[in-house]
């Protein structure tokens, strides 16, 4: 029971991290809009489409989430929970943004890690293992 009760906890974390940041996105937050540019040399123009993308790409996470946590998306959210954390640091932000952060990639790993690593290619296609 004490299980189940630290996944739901991990669901909301995650999902309402994946729906804040997906908001933020589609709306158009100019300083992530700014790091797009830097890092991918796109106009702004194409860095705000993409950060649109993102914001769509966050929020059906969210979903994936909270409705039917399938561990390959598990697996993405730690990634670009991870990515975007260290992306501070390298588009010049200070190294403590990159550490505060560290809840962005670790609860999706540990949400992961409760409903069990996958032992085969189709295990990360489950939600459970």
């Amino acid at each position: 029971m004490n299980n189940k009760k630290i996944e739901w906890i991990l669901r909301i974390a995650v999902a309402g991290e994946f729906l804040g940041h997906g908001v933020f996105a589609l709306q158009g937050k100019p300083q992530w809009i700014g790091w797009m540019s830097q890092m991918t040399g796109a106009d702004t123009a194409l860095a705000t489409q993409l950060i649109f993308l993102v914001g769509l790409m966050d929020i059906l996470v969210c979903l994936f989430v909270l409705f039917k946590p399938v561990k390959i998306v598990l697996l993405w959210a730690f990634f670009w929970g991870f990515w975007t954390a260290l992306l501070r640091p390298l588009v010049g932000e200070p190294i403590l943004d990159f550490i505060e952060r560290w809840a962005n990639w670790g609860a999706p790993l540990a949400l992961l890690l409760i409903l069990g690593w996958p032992q085969t290619i189709g295990g990360w296609f489950k939600s459970r293992s």
